[in-house]
Formats: C-alpha cells, sequence, structure tokens
C-alpha cells in the first residue's frame, strides 16, 4: 500500500499515560506497517505496540491529538503534536481500512446472487413446472376441450371434420375394438399421413387413408399406432406447452383456453410425420385384434423397404384368418363419411 510505504519510518515525538493515574512520559511514536510502536527515546527499546486498525483519536480536530489503544482502552493514552504523524496515522488507518474484508459486502453479494438464482428459476424452470403440471392434472372434459381446440386448428388446413351420421356411426362402433371406449374418432378430408393423437383421448383420421384403400385395415393399424406412440398426458402437455403459461393460468383459474391458444399449432403438427410406435409393440396390439401389419406398413413406404420388421412378421401370415374389421356395408359408409 502506497501510504504505508511512505510512512513505514516516520518517528515523531509523543507523550504516553500508561494508566489514567501515571504521570505523562515521553516517548518516540513510529508508523510500522500495521501497528504504533511507542519507544522509550533513550534506549530505543519499544515499550507498547497498538493496532493501526483499533487506534482511536478520542479528541478530534483538537491539538494535540490523543489517542488510544481502541474505543474500549481510553486509559491508556498518547498525546501528538506533530500534523505530519497525525496526518500519516489517519491515512494509514484508511489504507487498511479499504483492504479490509468488509462482510457486509459479502452478504450483500451473496444475496443479490441469492435473487438471481431465484429469478432465474421462476423465469425458466417455473413456467415449465406449471405446464406440466397442468397436463398432469388435467380431468378427462377438460383434456377433451383442449383437443377440441387443436382439431379446430387442423380443420383450417384439411377442411371440416366429416359429420355423415352412417359413416361416424361406423367409427364409434370400431372405437372401442381399436383404442378403448373412451376414445372418440374422427376424420378429416385432407390428408394426415396417417392418424393423430389429440388430447382427451381423440383420434383423427385423414380421408385419403379410406379413399385409397382397399379395406379398412390400414386406417385400423394407423389409429393403433397413434395410441402406442404417446398417452393423452404427453399430447396434452405438448398442446399446452405451445399455447403458453398466461393461456395455461386462464385454463387452471377459469377453466378454459383463450380462443386463439392453439392458432397454428394444427399445421405444426401436419408439418411432421405422426410419432410411431415400437414395431415389436404395435405387432403385438395388432395379433392382439386379430389384424394384419402389411396394410398399414405399405401406407409408410408402398416398397416396404423402410418397414422390413412390419411386413415380413405381419401376424395375418401365421394367424388363421379371423372375422373382416368390418362388413362391406359398414366399410362403404365409412368411405363415404365426407361425402355429401
Amino acid at each position: 500500500m502506497t501510504a504505508l510505504t511512505e510512512f513505514q519510518r516516520l518517528e515523531a515525538q509523543g507523550s504516553w499515560r500508561e494508566t489514567p493515574d501515571a504521570q505523562l512520559r515521553e516517548v518516540i511514536v513510529s508508523v510500522g506497517e500495521a501497528t504504533l510502536v511507542l519507544s522509550d527515546p533513550k534506549s530505543d527499546r519499544p515499550l507498547t505496540h497498538w493496532s493501526l486498525p483499533a487506534v482511536t483519536r478520542l479528541n478530534p480536530g483538537k491539538m494535540p491529538a490523543v489517542y488510544a489503544p481502541g474505543s474500549q482502552r481510553a486509559d491508556e493514552t498518547v498525546e501528538i503534536d506533530d500534523p505530519l504523524m497525525i496526518d500519516a496515522i489517519a491515512r494509514v488507518q484508511r489504507a487498511i481500512s479499504l483492504h479490509r474484508t468488509h462482510p457486509g459486502r459479502l452478504r450483500g453479494a451473496l444475496t443479490i446472487l441469492t435473487l438471481v438464482a431465484v429469478l432465474a428459476a421462476l423465469v425458466f424452470w417455473l413456467p415449465d413446472a406449471i405446464i406440466r403440471h397442468a397436463a398432469k392434472i388435467a380431468p378427462p372434459a377438460q383434456a377433451r376441450q383442449i383437443g377440441q381446440a387443436v382439431l379446430s386448428d387442423i380443420e383450417n388446413s384439411t377442411g371440416k371434420i366429416c359429420t355423415r351420421k352412417s359413416g361416424q356411426a361406423v367409427l364409434d362402433w370400431l372405437s372401442p375394438r381399436l383404442v378403448d371406449g373412451k376414445a372418440h374418432l374422427r376424420v378429416v378430408p385432407g390428408p394426415l399421413n396417417g392418424a393423430l393423437r389429440l388430447p382427451g383421448d381423440l383420434y383423427v383420421l385423414g380421408g385419403d387413408l379410406l379413399v385409397s384403400a382397399p379395406g379398412p385395415e390400414a386406417a385400423a393399424g394407423h389409429v393403433i399406432a397413434a395410441s402406442l406412440a404417446s398417452d393423452d398426458r404427453e399430447v396434452t402437455l405438448g398442446a399446452l406447452q405451445y399455447a403458453g403459461l398466461g393461456a395455461v393460468l386462464r385454463l387452471m383459474t377459469l377453466g378454459d383456453l383463450p380462443s386463439d391458444a392453439m392458432a397454428g399449432y394444427g399445421e405444426k403438427l401436419l408439418s411432421r410425420n405422426p410419432p410411431r410406435p415400437d414395431d415389436a409393440a404395435l405387432l403385438e396390439q395388432l395379433a392382439q385384434r386379430g389384424l394384419g401389419s402389411d396394410a398399414y406398413a405399405r401406407t409408410i413406404d408402398p416398397t416396404g423397404a423402410a418397414v422390413p420388421e412390419l411386413i415380413e412378421n405381419d401376424p395375418a401370415r401365421t394367424a388363421p384368418p379371423g372375422p373382416p374389421l368390418l362388413t362391406d356395408p359398414q366399410w362403404l359408409a365409412l368411405q363415404q363419411i365426407c361425402a355429401g
């Protein structure tokens, strides 16, 4: 420290009183790096050492300056009237003070860091945690509401869902056999590259799977594949993550989503291929329902090169023929669900 280097050899005369009842004694006062040394002027023998950071001036602004070893030890004093020495003591004390550790500043820095960490958690972790919680606790009716909102946005790209009663009756009859009794199957006129699972056990098929296929097996395979590829909680979470925190908070407090919460989400789903389940799991489920996998596989790759396991391990190859999935009138009604 510059102040210490400048004054490390400075000396001055002073008058020292060891106790309140003792007589003043002449001493030599010298400044060390962190101490004030009082010495006998005749022998140069140090009489006492005072810690400079603790030295206290008892009469600020008055002369001679009176110092004590500390604010709690005013019984021992030294009087100094040398201005240079008085200034040196003050400057060295300031220099030492600047180089001390400041617990208050450290606590303040730690407090700021803690607040930053908390704010970061609020910004980056809390919104996702709230959305995940909302997807987890959403009751079936609320999940179905979310699914309907997604379906409405899909309709902007594919056309309105097909509502011919005879065809919808076939879908309602198929639902328990392909998925379960809680599922709802819908058809849109535009292509979907398969089937989509939406929140609330809502499944959507593209009309292309019905018009161009020789039978219902391909469409059935896509519905079963959609049910295996993701569960209802996953598709609900995906929709709510797209909607965002504000929409989710409204859903949790008021029970419904903003009207535009799913705007664009349907187009996003249509822009990518639907997720596919593990081939072995799909083959098992198709076998349990007495269905083959070849028709489904050919809609993914007509050559079969991309889906060899589904082609080679088709359950229909080894199982005895079972009853058809739909009767001819049912299949015809389903194919005409978008007509009229």
